[in-house]
């Protein structure tokens, strides 16, 4: 018996800030060309308020996460938190989170790194701590807040959301999973040293040889490992770094627009980074019908991609209902300037 055979996912939750910034205004600010972001097929994104940050974007997640899990806190033995632009440099964003929800002490707790795959990453140990008996459940959190140069190309896309899943017994999922794959390499597509305040990006470099190749690999490997072909599943659900990709390589696979579309969010609220893939999971959870088999491969830079096969069970029926769904906080939106984009996330700085 493979270790995702005796795990699923539990309950989910996701949050989105309501201020959204068109991208009009960084063309009008920066000068770009007005027909830019009409090429990434992204509208507006998503930015966290000046009291928000990852931690309290992981933290409703989570809570919403709960919700629909109906589990005891103390029950959670880990707490993974996935991110790229914690609040601390030195001190741990889980345990924050661990302590704020009721579930510290009698816990494990920590913060892992791996560009936008971090969350991702924290799923298939989450898989693995649940299926050896180590924890009953597990937290994984994917949260990141906008982190782009000013002028950067990248400012069209960086946003701010949250996702969360507990990890449990297959008995009691809204989804199990079936299996899962991963594919990694050393490939420099984007990078930040440590005193630099925003990230690098390698241009046309992100897209081959990093996001596509390290996706088709991956799904590639699923299928053999499975014996699945893309006609068994249902949904599709890619890392989005913009509204452009995840429908490239869905065609580079061989899979319908229609099986892409309804996990796809970064259109209306850009890239949130370790949410990014996440956010389009806890939407289709939001709407599956049970017994749907789900594609879901994250990507994180530098690089690596895994690939998981989940199918939805009947639970997620009686779940769904518990927290706020995607679409609410999709519809719950407040439009802003780039005044107030700048100021919500510090690009101003006083002397």
């Amino acid at each position: 018996m493979k270790p995702e055979d005796l795990t699923g996912i539990v309950g989910w939750g996701s949050y989105i800030p309501r201020y959204r910034l068109p991208l009009g205004e960084i063309t009008r600010v920066w000068g770009f060309n007005p027909e830019q972001p009409k090429e990434l097929d992204v509208t507006e994104k998503s930015v966290a308020g000046v009291d928000e940050d990852a931690v309290t974007m992981g933290w409703e997640a989570a809570l919403n996460a709960l919700r629909r899990a109906g589990v005891n806190p103390r029950d959670i033995g880990a707490v993974w938190f996935g991110t790229e632009s914690k609040p601390y440099a030195v001190k741990p964003s889980a345990t924050i989170i661990a302590e704020a929800l009721g579930i510290t002490p009698s816990t494990m707790a920590t913060d892992l790194e791996f560009a936008c795959r971090a969350a991702s990453e924290a799923i298939r140990i989450s898989i693995a701590a649940v299926a050896s008996g180590m924890v009953k459940y597990a937290m994984v959190i994917g949260s990141d807040t906008a982190q782009a140069n000013p002028g950067d190309v990248l400012e069209f896309t960086a946003s701010s959301a949250a996702t969360a899943l507990i990890i449990g017994p297959s008995s009691e999922a809204a989804a199990v999973f079936e299996a899962s794959y991963t594919y990694v390499t050393d490939t420099p597509d984007f990078w930040r040293r440590a005193t630099s305040p925003y990230p690098l990006h390698g241009e046309g470099f992100t897209g081959e040889p990093a996001y596509f190749h390290h996706i088709v690999s991956a799904v590639k490997g699923l299928l053999e490992k499975t014996g699945l072909k893309i006609s068994d599943f249902d949904y599709a659900i890619f890392h989005q770094p913009n509204g452009k990709f995840p429908v490239q390589v869905a065609r580079m696979l061989g899979i319908p627009l229609e099986k892409v579309k309804p996990g796809l969010v970064t259109p209306m609220i850009g890239n949130s980074y370790n949410s990014s893939a996440l956010i389009g999971l806890s939407k289709v959870l939001d709407e599956a019908k049970p017994g749907s088999r789900i594609l879901l491969a994250p990507f994180g830079s530098g690089a690596g991609s895994d690939a998981f096969s989940i199918i939805v069970t009947d639970k997620v029926l009686e779940k769904r209902d518990r927290a706020p769904r995607v679409v609410d906080y999709l519809s719950r939106r407040k439009l802003v300037d780039y005044a107030f984009y700048a100021k919500a996330r510090g690009l101003i700085k006083r002397i």
